[in-house]
């Protein structure tokens, strides 16, 4: 049990350093002519709000899914490493259950946002 407390903050780390796709695909260094920021995910716009939010969701999902995936990994490492043991293998499937929720709850709050905010409602800067 001790080793989850090294194992999971050295995930989360580098989950985060490589979780958004955006920076992942476009240069890290930001242009001098807007106001934005050089961070380690990439360069984030601040001169807008609506973009300060929209790269706020887009890190927070991202993280999110990266996050749902390792635990899913983890639970079956759990499992295929259990040797028959019932105890390990309800762990192993419960992080797995636990994982697939959160990541259907990721993905059904970005679909009702899109639903609500964008076609409903139609508020700026979520696009």
């Amino acid at each position: 049990m001790k080793r989850h407390f090294f194992v999971i903050p050295l995930l989360l780390i580098s989950l985060f350093l490589l979780s958004s796709s955006k920076a992942l695909s476009a240069s890290p260094f930001c242009d001098n002519s807007k106001n934005s920021i050089n961070t380690a995910i990439g360069c984030i716009e601040i001169g807008d709000g609506t973009k300060l939010v929209g790269n706020i969701l887009l890190v927070a999902t991202s993280l999110g899914g990266g996050i749902a995936l390792a635990l899913i990994l983890y639970g079956v490492f759990i499992i295929t490493t259990s040797a028959g043991i019932p105890d390990k293998l309800k762990l192993g499937n419960e992080i797995i259950t636990s994982a697939v929720i959160g990541l259907i709850f990721i993905l059904l709050s970005v679909f009702l946002v899109n639903l609500i905010g964008i076609n409903i409602l139609g508020i700026p800067g979520l696009t």
